[in-house]
């Protein structure tokens, strides 16, 4: 006998397994898993190449100054080509895209290490390389955050989105410890890894199958920039969500401190400087991924709003005790919790942003986005630079811990639509 039409339709299957089944979106997964590993092992020998470099010739606050250049260098790039990255990404092939990005990051990887395999490594040449990787991160960004969500079912989203965070956690754990691990092999060794793992995050997306042209959209280029910046502002729960990070992350940046901290302000000996700025890089990462792992199988679904602002007041609070900690396993502690807290607040706006915007427009939103998480990464980085110049590493990391508890409180006045915002449905 047939269903009568009265008859409710089957709940989706929105289980793990259900989302390992979604062929494209495994390659998808993957192809994100080893990209950011390479990034990781990437962006800690920069750091580290950079301060080494420095130190020959500048004191500690001088070379904290000229590793927070890395931050800033990356971030023009992003600035300069978000609006019209996010509008290729709701006008073209999103695979497509990101597959050239790939090509790029890939020869700036060679480059790297052939720089430092003969030797003739320098700080602009290591700060064009940042350029150029970021010039390739502002078109991939938007092309590759767009391209998931067309992979799997909208009811299979939350999920998806957490393993995606799941990704980039895990990456992050196992990219800076083996980043550490490699740079006291050879300078060479690390940027080898990440051209090795470019070439496998291509293959990958190679594999994907799925559609990923975007619905064309009528209208000029600069009508289209135009109507992604409207929506954003407009949604108060999307501007209100991305603006946070922004803010707070800017403020709490001491992740940019930590090739100083390894080398000059924990009490280390020097073989054990490498691998211990290995670990604090790793730390924020591995508290993220616990979290990830417990979000992936357990998604938030009440109070989503209170537990952001809560989970990025938790992260100012921890900054702080790492600032002032003089104890590597403290230091340790403090970072893996600041970023498990940081990994609720990713997980959640995301969530909201993903769901609050039409597939259309999800690669000019997603361009805002990563311009806001870029300015939030990069600045922060040489704000937190910067204020070491003055106040030290130390009073620069408590410095950033009050202002994100600061601005917490502020953005949770400003925007009530957020902070009461409820389901992640």
């Amino acid at each position: 006998m047939s269903d009568s039409p009265d008859t409710p339709a089957d709940p989706e299957d929105t289980s793990v397994r259900a989302l390992l089944r979604e062929r494209d979106y495994v390659f998808f997964w993957f192809s994100r898993w080893t990209a950011v590993l390479g990034v990781q092992i990437q962006s800690v020998a920069l750091g580290w190449h950079v301060y080494d470099i420095a130190r020959r010739t500048m004191d500690v606050k001088q070379s904290a100054l000229m590793v927070s250049l890395i931050g800033l260098v990356s971030f023009v790039p992003v600035l300069l080509l978000a609006l019209p990255a996010g509008e290729t990404a709701d006008r073209h092939n999103r695979r497509r895209i990101v597959l050239i990005c790939y090509g790029v990051e890939i020869i700036v990887a060679a480059a790297l290490a052939a720089a430092a395999f003969w030797q003739r490594e320098t700080i602009p040449l290591l700060l064009g390389a940042a350029i150029v990787f970021g010039a390739a991160r502002a078109y991939f960004s938007p092309a590759n955050t767009a391209l998931g969500p067309m992979l799997v079912s909208r009811a299979l989203l939350p999920r998806a989105i957490a393993w995606n965070s799941l990704a980039w956690q895990t990456g992050s754990i196992i990219g800076p410890a083996l980043g550490g691990f490699l740079i006291a092999v050879s300078l060479s060794a690390p940027y080898t890894a990440s051209l090795i793992l470019y070439i496998v995050a291509g293959l990958c997306m190679l594999m994907i199958r799925g559609n990923a042209q975007p619905q064309l959209q009528p209208g000029s280029r600069w009508s289209l920039m135009k109507e992604g910046l409207a929506y954003v502002w407009n949604n108060k729960i999307v501007f209100g969500a991305i603006s946070l990070d922004l803010a707070a992350v800017i403020l709490g940046g001491a992740v940019a401190l930590l090739p100083v901290f390894a080398r000059d302000v924990l009490v280390l000996t020097p073989d054990q400087q490498a691998w211990a700025f290995g670990l604090l890089r790793a730390s924020p990462a591995i508290g993220a991924a616990l979290v990830a792992v417990y979000l992936a199988a357990n998604p938030i679904h009440r109070r989503a709003g209170l537990i952001m602002f809560l989970s990025v007041a938790l992260f100012g609070a921890f900054t702080i005790v790492f600032g002032l900690s003089k104890s590597l396993w403290l230091s340790v502690a403090a970072l893996a919790i600041l970023g498990g807290a940081d990994m609720v607040s990713v997980y959640v706006r995301q969530t909201l942003i993903q769901l609050a915007t039409p597939d259309y427009m999800r690669g000019r939103v997603a361009t805002v986005s990563s311009l806001f998480i870029g300015a939030s990464n990069e600045l922060g980085e040489f704000e937190t630079g910067l204020v070491a110049r003055f106040l030290g590493p130390v009073g620069a990391a408590v410095f950033g811990g009050v202002g994100a508890l600061a601005v917490t409180g502020l953005w949770a006045w400003m925007f009530p639509q957020l902070r009461k915002a409820d389901r992640l449905v």
